[in-house]
């Protein structure tokens, strides 16, 4: 069974917490150490940050750490080279998050074999067009039982939303607000009202609420409304300014108690 599909099963009463890190950034050989550390401080999924030029989702702490990595020398061919080597050391879901264009320049069936070959369980691809996800990288990723995950904002229609909830698998990133990622001190009355008519679809796939979050309020309201929330530009900054996961993430869960 595919690792993201495992975690919902066997999770189902546990609210979830996934992380989002820059592969490259604070340090390119750093990696494989902040997974692992994230592994053993109990985080239940992560996300591995592809760098990218021209991150049209991110926020500034998010651009400034990609802009880092690729400074560094990272790239997704050595990204995946550093995740083979610890491929079966981790035994939590890995999930990608790039760009199309640096999946397309690498191979989009090459993409997909690698992720098999590094461990990687599931992908985040923002720009991909839903269309392009069906006709083209949908069989792909099938063949390889990768699931790539799908992303849903305020805006997206009912239609939409079940559309993509019938024909993708692993769970359904519910994306806070239609702005950029970055820390948010609290969600309003409109973002739970958003949240309140997503739960009311009972939709097939789990959901996981990202973007924004950073302290108690906006943990909590999370996962009481979803599955479990990723945490992206706060874990971020705390690992640029520590330059050390342990610390890092001791730092994340003290704020996340405020």
């Amino acid at each position: 069974m595919n690792k993201i599909n495992k975690l919902f099963a066997e999770s189902k009463d546990k609210k979830l917490l996934s992380l989002y890190f820059c592969a490259g950034c604070p340090e390119l050989e750093m990696t494989g150490k902040v997974i692992k550390t994230l592994e053993r401080k109990g985080i239940s999924m992560i996300e591995v940050g592809i760098p990218f030029s021209d991150p049209l989702a991110d926020g500034p702490v998010i651009q400034s750490a990609g802009t880092m990595a690729l400074k560094n020398g990272m790239t997704l061919k050595k990204l995946f080279s550093q995740l083979k080597e610890i491929k079966n050391e981790v035994n939590i879901p890995l999930v990608m998050m790039g760009y199309l264009n640096v999946v397309m320049h690498y191979g989009m069936e090459d993409f997909f074999k690698s992720c098999v070959e590094s461990g990687v369980s599931g992908c985040i691809i923002p720009d991909l067009p839903f269309d392009d996800y069906m006709n083209v990288v949908k069989p792909i990723a099938d063949k390889y039982d990768v699931r790539v995950i799908m992303m849903i904002t305020p805006e997206t229609s009912e239609e939409r939303i079940r559309f993509i909830d019938e024909h993708t698998d692993g769970f359904i990133y519910m994306v806070s607000s239609a702005s950029i990622t970055g820390a948010q001190q609290s969600f309003d009355d409109a973002k739970q009202q958003y949240f309140q008519r997503i739960n009311a679809m009972n939709l097939h796939n789990p959901r996981m609420i990202g973007f924004g979050i950073s302290n108690k309020q906006t943990l909590e309201s999370a996962q009481q409304n979803a599955a479990g929330a990723i945490i992206g530009s706060k874990f971020v900054t705390l690992l640029n300014e520590t330059h050390d996961p342990d610390k890092a993430i001791d730092e994340l869960y003290e704020a996340l108690r405020k």
